[in-house]
């Protein structure tokens, strides 16, 4: 893993995730890209792929009339170069031997702008959105989410310790999990301990848990298999084991089942998003 991106604002949330950022980059070897994106006053909104809605719409027109200005970017910019500099990585401009961290500025939106860095990226950082006034931040996940094909750490809104001691990956035999545990893969490395949680029998065409543990194995990765403890749905089983075993990071595909139908009448992916407070590292392709 090699370059991680996140969308920088000088706000509370985003202080803590580039904490996180920087803890996980300097683990990894990693260069971190901090990327402030400006609102356009004529720019046309670009909605995420998918759902987008008229609430979407609104949120980054009241951006454009002056929520995103000069001087957001440079108090971002500042607190971007403030935390680089606690965790001694030094602000680059180009490619070098070592890891450094790498300032940009674009003015769009965020569907427009991560279309294009998430892409060439490694890994994808952002802050969960408030359960109020959260607009905004879920413009920004959505278009991590679902316009980069890359892995999108969702982080919670308050600090959080460190992650990536304690793994659980999410099991559910599909495709997208399969996919989010080999995009983890230099986190899962590095873990002390990873767990792999299945919920309900494991009847699907997929690979079961044991294969999944056997393909860990290959990479040097010992991992545990934890069969959730019965509960109301999936995702309250998921949690439950999740705390069970104090872990400190969950890995799991995003929107197994079409997002329209999770939208609609809930899923994991959703519950994950919107309720579950603990770091998520997901991947929709």
């Amino acid at each position: 893993m090699r370059i991680i991106l996140i969308p920088v604002a000088d706000r509370p949330e985003c202080a803590n995730a580039l904490r996180t950022a920087f803890e996980i980059g300097k683990k990894l070897d990693a260069n971190l890209f901090g990327c402030h994106i400006r609102a356009h006053r004529e720019s046309n909104v670009a909605l995420p792929a998918g759902l987008g809605s008229l609430a979407d719409a609104t949120a980054w027109e009241s951006a454009a009339k002056g929520k995103t200005t000069k001087k957001s970017s440079a108090a971002a910019s500042a607190l971007f170069s403030e935390v680089a500099n606690r965790h001694d990585y030094p602000i680059i401009k180009r490619p070098k031997a070592t890891s450094g961290a790498v300032w940009i500025e674009k003015v769009g939106s965020p569907s427009k702008v991560l279309s294009n860095l998430g892409p060439v990226s490694d890994l994808v950082i952002v802050s969960r959105p408030a359960t109020k006034d959260g607009k905004l931040a879920r413009l920004f996940l959505d278009a991590a989410l679902l316009n980069t094909s890359r892995p999108v750490l969702v982080l919670p809104q308050s600090r959080t310790s460190a992650i990536g001691k304690r793994i659980s990956i999410a099991w559910n035999q599909s495709a997208e999990a399969a996919q989010s545990v080999s995009a983890a893969m230099p986190m899962l490395r590095h873990a002390e301990q990873v767990n792999i949680i299945t919920c309900g029998p494991e009847s699907g065409v997929g690979p079961k848990s044991a294969q999944l543990a056997n393909y860990l194995r290959f990479w040097g990765v010992k991992a545990e298999r934890v069969k959730a403890p019965k509960a109301k749905n999936d995702a309250k089983a998921l949690m439950a084991a999740y705390q069970e075993t104090n872990s400190d990071l969950m890995v799991m595909g995003a929107y197994s089942h079409s997002r329209l139908r999770e939208t609609m009448f809930g899923g994991v992916t959703e519950y994950m998003l919107n309720r579950a407070n603990i770091p998520v590292l997901m991947l929709y392709t």
